[in-house]
């Protein structure tokens, strides 16, 4: 089997993981417009997962609010769905679709850590953000790693990171969350030793960063 320099099987033809992950917040968009309380149903906020008298803890909330998007500003949609698919394109040919899917899940996960660490209780959000700023940060580290330029993707983010907190309604938690957690999942794709061994070391890896945002989770919740 051809491998990626990553490691990842190579996959000819378009970047079917990108395609499907905008399909599917695409469809999830559609499904906000014709089905009544169907954003309710999945958006997160940390009472979600903190202890309160009045809501079960419901953690898959925290994947399933990447997939939505706001209904009141189009451009919400439009623009991660435009910045997945640019960094999509280049990143899933170097990954491979299962490192790469990986990566923007963690990403996604990493950026609703932060919402509960660092955001009101109450306070649901929702988007494709989080993951989004981890494809900037794993692209960085990619980039970074085979010599490439670097500093207008610096630049690029610094911009989109200030927006976060000088734009109202913009959570610059998910982002910051993101992004650390997409740089931290490239860390280990693109640094794992070669050998027979670097499938393990970077399979490995990411399940450890799971592991280290569920446990941060389930502290958060138990205190």
């Amino acid at each position: 089997m051809t491998r990626t320099v990553y490691g990842g099987a190579v996959a000819p033809g378009r970047p079917l993981v990108t395609i499907v992950l905008i399909a599917m917040c695409a469809g999830a968009y559609l499904m906000q417009w014709l089905v009544p309380g169907f954003t309710e149903m999945f958006w997160y906020a940390p009472l979600y997962t903190l202890p309160n008298p009045v809501y079960d803890a419901e953690p898959w909330r925290m994947l399933t609010s990447a997939f939505l998007h706001s209904q009141g500003f189009f451009l919400h949609i439009a623009f991660n769905m435009y910045a997945l698919w640019i960094l999509g394109s280049h990143l899933e040919p170097l990954l491979g679709r299962a490192r790469f899917l990986a990566l923007y899940l963690l990403s996604a996960i990493g950026g609703s850590v932060a919402v509960l660490l660092l955001s009101s209780p109450n306070v649901p959000v929702l988007g494709a953000s989080g993951a989004v700023f981890g494809l900037f940060g794993a692209l960085f580290i990619v980039q970074r790693q085979r010599g490439g330029e670097v500093k207008s993707l610096l630049i690029l983010i610094g911009i989109n990171v200030v927006l976060g907190f000088v734009v109202s309604g913009i959570s610059w938690q998910a982002h910051l969350g993101g992004l650390v957690t997409g740089t931290l999942a490239a860390l280990v794709l693109a640094y794992a030793p070669r050998g027979k061994n670097r499938t393990l070391l970077q399979s490995g890896g990411l399940v450890l960063l799971f592991l280290i945002l569920a446990g941060v989770t389930a502290f958060t919740a138990s205190g």
